[in-house]
């Protein structure tokens, strides 16, 4: 079912035999044609390493944070050694860390950074590895179930990755192309009035895929020379910046679904 229309429930109120009427009405009537995505395919298998990837991303930049805190804090002579050290040899000299020279029996403050820094770097280290394994199974699965997606320039792994969640296991075959550039809020959006015509922008969909086609974009922009000829020829025309920038972004969410339909009729045979 699609969202149910706010107007009908601010007019009529909110109850669960409204909302099974003004879904059986709008299931009658024709407007509503959505389609819930399976969760038994290779879509949804992205969707579970995705969820854990993004777990560990965020809680070892929670702890990168917590690690330069910490530093901040500490002694002149650690944190002036330290300044000096990329990211990389910094996690792991924390890492590497001991007990403090002349530190006995008694908990120190220098004691106690220590063992907070090496913690630290320890989790860090470990969210590390967790994210580059669960990077390696998605690349795999993309190899393995939509390797024509990784053959246009610009589409990387986890572009594909976060363009498929969106679309899902099942998308419709038959379905044009159109519907798709909403789920990624790249469709413009009429907005005229009267001998004025123009159109806004769209900020509804999945921002998720939205900076996944953003990505595409300027990386194709920087390698593509298509795309670099395409920029200039708009340019000329009087486009700017933005508007030739969304009109790529289209082009990128049309590419990939038509790339995805035929791998959605082999998989659903």
């Amino acid at each position: 079912m699609n969202r149910p229309d706010r107007s009908a429930r601010r007019l009529l109120g909110k109850s669960d035999p409204l909302d099974a009427q003004a879904a059986a009405r709008a299931v009658l009537s024709g407007r509503a044609r959505a389609r819930a995505k399976s969760g038994d395919g290779p879509v949804h298998s992205a969707r579970m390493y995705k969820l854990a990837k993004d777990s560990a991303v965020k809680a070892r930049t929670q702890a990168i944070n917590q690690l330069k805190a910490v530093l901040v804090i500490a002694d002149p002579a650690l944190r002036e050694h330290m300044s000096s050290l990329g990211n990389a040899e910094l996690f792991r000299t924390c890492a590497d860390l001991g007990p403090p020279d002349g530190g006995g029996d008694e908990e120190t403050v220098a004691q106690a950074t220590h063992m907070t820094l090496r913690m630290l770097a320890e989790h860090i280290e470990q969210f590390t590895a967790r994210i580059n394994d669960l990077n390696q199974r998605l690349t795999r699965l993309v190899e393995h179930h939509a390797p024509q997606l990784l053959v246009p320039v610009g589409i990387g792994p986890d572009s594909v990755v976060i363009l498929l969640i969106t679309m899902g296991d099942n998308p419709d075959g038959s379905t044009p192309r159109r519907p798709l550039l909403p789920l990624c809020g790249v469709s413009p959006i009429e907005c005229s009035s009267g001998r004025r015509r123009t159109r806004r922008l769209n900020c509804g969909g999945d921002r998720q895929a939205n900076a996944a086609l953003h990505r595409i974009v300027f990386t194709r922009l920087r390698h593509d020379p298509r795309a670099q000829a395409y920029y200039e020829r708009r340019t000329q025309e009087g486009k700017t910046r933005r508007e030739i920038i969304r009109c790529l972004k289209r082009y990128a969410a049309r590419e990939v679904f038509n790339l995805v339909r035929p791998v959605a009729r082999t998989l659903a045979l």
